[in-house]
């Protein structure tokens, strides 16, 4: 019997689950489904881009992923809501980082890249005819891998705030996921301009803010240098990856949060980045299987 991409997203999602999470959330509770279940419906209702009453009334829909998943009976909205505000921000980095190990993610360069998301429900036209003005947003950074185009750090905030202090965070998180040479783990990190500060290293390829038109610091002048011959070898180009890994993002989970608390927000912006890893895992096994198919009948 076919699989349907949504079993197979629940399933490595269950997987995933089962490795960073603890089997229940409370050692007195109901044990009517496991942490680690709950945690995967929770990750499907954002990869649908649902309402907590409209992923219940689609797991009673579907046998399938209710298989996949070993549920029993179906979580109540309630129920997945509560899940949802019990899990952390660090229980949420540790599921994207179970996700790259088991997907044995080593990158050898890597671009930077921040986004906000809307913090409010009301369309543009009413926001227009209104009057309002959004005036903060929740900020996301993203660190994605120029080869597999998977996010390998994220870092989440308010904004409007400048990006400088979030280069090193980011750059700590992705060293993680780098191919190493010798006894270091460096590699090219690509951003713009807005990251330009004190903690650029010579492996950063972050041009330099020019003011009045001209670069006085010999660091500055250095760096441009550097900057302008990544251009010319066509690698600063790879920018671009992060650019579309964001719209990916916006345009199929959507560019806004539906929490209405700071730090359910901040979760959810999180949670965003997981499900796609995700939604990308899956089109990476898909590649790998018609390559090597292709390979096999080449053989023939």
């Amino acid at each position: 019997m076919r699989e349907s991409r949504f079993t197979q997203i629940a399933k490595l999602a269950y997987h995933i689950a089962q490795q960073t999470l603890p089997t229940y959330a409370h050692p007195k509770s109901r044990h009517d489904y496991t942490f680690p279940q709950r945690v995967a419906c929770v990750l499907l209702k954002i990869y649908l881009n649902y309402t907590y009453r409209e992923m219940e009334e689609w797991l009673l829909a579907t046998d399938q992923v209710r298989q996949a998943l070993q549920l029993t009976r179906v979580p109540d909205h309630t129920t997945l809501y509560r899940t949802f505000a019990k899990l952390s921000q660090a229980q949420w980095e540790q599921l994207n980082d179970a996700l790259l190990q088991h997907l044995q993610v080593k990158e050898e360069t890597v671009a930077v890249h921040t986004t906000g998301f809307r913090n409010d429900t009301a369309s543009a036209y009413y926001q227009s005819r209104c009057g309002r003005k959004r005036r903060s947003w929740h900020k996301g950074g993203f660190v994605v891998g120029t080869e597999s185009q998977l996010i390998v750090g994220m870092r989440v905030g308010r904004d409007p705030s400048s990006d400088a202090p979030w280069l090193a965070p980011l750059r700590a998180k992705a060293r993680r996921y780098v191919v190493r040479k010798g006894r270091s783990a460096r590699f090219w990190l690509l951003a713009d301009a807005g990251f330009g500060g004190r903690d650029v290293e010579w492996t950063d390829v972050v041009p330099p803010i020019r003011r009045g038109g001209r670069l006085r610091a010999w660091s500055r002048v250095l760096r441009s240098e550097i900057v302008e011959r990544v251009k010319a070898s066509g690698l600063y180009g790879q920018r671009w990856k992060v650019e579309t890994v964001i719209s990916v993002i916006k345009r199929k989970f959507g560019d806004g949060v539906r929490s209405r608390k700071l730090r359910l927000a901040r979760r959810e912006v999180l949670a965003k980045g997981v499900v796609y890893n995700l939604h990308r895992s899956f089109f990476v096994v898909v590649c790998v299987w018609c390559v090597w198919w292709s390979l096999r009948g080449g053989r023939r």
